[in-house]
């Protein structure tokens, strides 16, 4: 419920502050009102020779509109296209004054009106006075449009009529593809001077310029015109420029619809009114203004060059509609983002249930492995029971019969002959069976073992004994190596001694196997230490090493033996824990005081009290 609100909140919050800009735009786009109430309109203009010169060519118009039009105040704005577009859209600018093609473009995005054309400065004060002029160096070999195909060229702008369009217009009408008519076109924006400059410099091959361009910069002295060549001259009679191309109308002044038609009256009547000697005229570099000029020849252009598809980016046409449908655009809004959040709330909810379900799928998985092991545990529990039982008796046969030969061999041959001592040795391995079938009865009982204190190095000695003849037998090395003597522990003694044998038998079974075969020494190290108030026995061999992670070795039922139960390692870690400590296993790679990289180390780690412990001087080696 917190979450719904929040986002109610924030859908709410986002309403206002939009709500906030597209009034303040509304305000820009009807005008800015100053004291005495007199409106001021920003008017913007190509801006094709930098924001100076066309500061200093239009400022005058402006000045002389503020005072014609009642009530109003002008300001030139220079921009490129794309800024022109933009600040038309969100209000910034009330008029515009560009080519025909310019404004045949924003007609199809913003409501604007043709107030009056632009009569030139030369060609008699003709209307059309667009077009493009296609350059090369005198010294060039390009000599008609055929040869300017696969060469580089620079223009101002790909959406200017007067130059790159009026250029591909002539190229498509000689049927000519334009898609990739040049090898390269380089579009460098305003002022236009550097076009030339690119030609002259031998960084590109053709300059298309707008109509005029060219004089201009030889009048002014930037250029020589017998250092360049005009391709394709088709200068009709009477007009002072070269030009390449066909001509179309000259530039409007248009304004936008949203400012009032009393406004947009005066504008243009005062437009009319200007006349070609005006000075006025002379610094706009025109000879006054005449009606709107039809535009058929540019539709037909744009129709041909499949321009009139080109439109303003798409999140501009979507600010406009939303400007000129704001009930509309706004109920659009709020419904997006409350659909967008309510979906994202939603995909929040069931990313929280997938996880508890996957959750309780895991749980449901562990608490099923967890039932068959018990059952396992059970089952061998059972049969351990009965296996307890039925070894008694002929282990209590057997200590009765090595007993009895004993005090036999003692009354007839003595106590020092060998009878004698196998039989010993048969009663102690006996006496250690019966405690071990006694401690699996306990266990299986859930009785408390009988805590004993026992001495570490002898228990050790004791196992490595029993299994002897393995080592023999397999030509395994066995080498202790205690740094202590006398380390005495208290807990289950025979406990002890079965996790000892366990992982001796584990490091023999490893030692024997198939793929140590080339081995050409097999040797198992036994190291004692007390590092830290903690006995460290650490158990070393150079066989297989492990082929699984610690903890799987240590569970219950888990074995790499094909006859295994998978209980040795499992009874070890409960028999350590009982003593307070731990049981790990890892490769002996990981361990940095390892005799060698291969192989596998078992690490016994039990708190102990310090005053039992005796140190060596010198490890004791056996």
């Amino acid at each position: 419920m917190r979450l719904v609100i929040t986002l109610l909140l924030i859908l709410l919050t986002s309403l206002t502050l939009l709500s906030t800009v597209v009034a303040k735009q509304t305000v820009n786009l009807t005008t800015t009102v100053h004291d005495n109430d007199v409106v001021h309109y920003r008017v913007a203009v190509l801006a094709n020779y930098g924001v100076a010169k066309s500061i200093a060519r239009w400022q005058p118009l402006m000045d002389y509109l503020t005072a014609i039009v009642p009530s109003a105040s002008f300001e030139v704005v220079p921009l490129d296209f794309t800024n022109m577009n933009q600040q038309l859209i969100n209000g910034q600018v009330q008029f515009v004054v560009t080519n025909p093609g310019h404004y045949f473009n924003m007609s199809g995005d913003f409501p604007i009106s043709w107030l009056a054309t632009m009569k030139s400065d030369k060609h008699g004060g003709n209307t059309f006075a667009i077009g493009a002029t296609i350059i090369v160096r005198q010294d060039s070999p390009l000599k008609s449009i055929e040869d300017l195909a696969g060469h580089t060229a620079v223009a101002s702008d790909p959406n200017a009529l007067g130059g790159y369009q009026a250029a591909m217009g002539l190229i498509h009408s000689m049927n000519y593809p334009t898609d990739n008519f040049f090898d390269k076109v380089t579009f460098l924006g305003f002022p236009l001077e550097p076009l030339i400059y690119q030609v002259r410099d031998n960084t590109a091959d053709i300059a298309i310029t707008p109509f005029c361009t060219f004089e201009q910069m030889v009048e002014q002295g930037y250029i020589k015109a017998e250092n360049y060549r005009v391709i394709n001259d088709i200068t009709p009679d009477g007009y002072d420029c070269a030009v390449s191309t066909p001509l179309y109308p000259n530039w409007s002044f248009a304004s936008s619809d949203d400012v009032p038609l009393k406004v947009r009256t005066n504008i243009t009547r005062a437009l009319f009114a200007i006349s070609e000697s005006d000075p006025i005229s002379v610094i706009g570099q025109n000879r006054g203004w005449a009606a709107p000029i039809s535009q058929f020849q540019v539709m037909k252009l744009y129709k041909a060059l499949d321009l009139h598809l080109e439109k303003e980016p798409l999140y501009l046409q979507i600010w406009q509609w939303i400007k000129l449908n704001q009930k509309w655009g706004f109920g659009f809004i709020g419904f997006f983002m409350f659909a967008t959040m309510y979906h994202v709330w939603l995909e929040y909810r069931f990313m929280k249930k997938s996880e508890n379900l996957l959750a309780t799928e895991r749980q449901l998985k562990t608490k099923a492995l967890q039932l068959e092991r018990l059952q396992s545990a059970a089952i061998l529990g059972e049969i351990g029971a009965g296996l307890a039982h039925e070894l008694n008796q002929p282990i209590a046969a057997i200590t009765q019969y090595s007993e009895g030969g004993m005090l036999e061999q003692a009354k007839h041959y003595g106590e020092d002959s060998v009878q004698y001592k196998l039989l010993g040795k048969i009663l102690r391995q006996s006496n250690r069976a019966g405690e071990i079938v006694h401690r699996i009865r306990t266990l299986l009982q859930r009785k408390d073992t009988q805590s004993t204190d026992f001495d570490v190095c002898e228990q050790i000695s004791l196992c490595i004994e029993l299994l002897a003849h393995d080592f023999e037998t397999n030509k395994i090395e066995v080498t202790s190596k205690f740094h202590c003597s006398e380390l005495k522990l208290k807990g289950d003694k025979v406990g002890f001694c079965q996790v000892l044998i366990n992982i001796l038998k584990n490091a023999i079974d490893a030692l024997t196997d198939t793929s140590c075969a080339q081995l050409i020494s097999k040797q198992i190290l036994i190291d004692l230490r007390v590092v830290n108030g903690h006995l460290q026995l650490k158990f070393y061999d150079n066989g297989i090493g492990l082929s699984c992670a610690n903890e799987d070795f240590k569970s219950t039922f888990f074995t790499t033996k094909p006859n295994g139960l998978g209980l040795g390692l499992a009874i070890c870690k409960d028999v350590i824990m009982q003593f307070g400590g731990d049981l790990d296993l890892s490769t002996c790679a990981e361990d940095p005081d390892a005799p060698t990289t291969s192989g596998c180390r078992v690490l016994i780690d039990i708190p102990v009290s310090i005053p039992e412990i005796s140190y060596l001087s010198d490890p004791k080696y056996i």
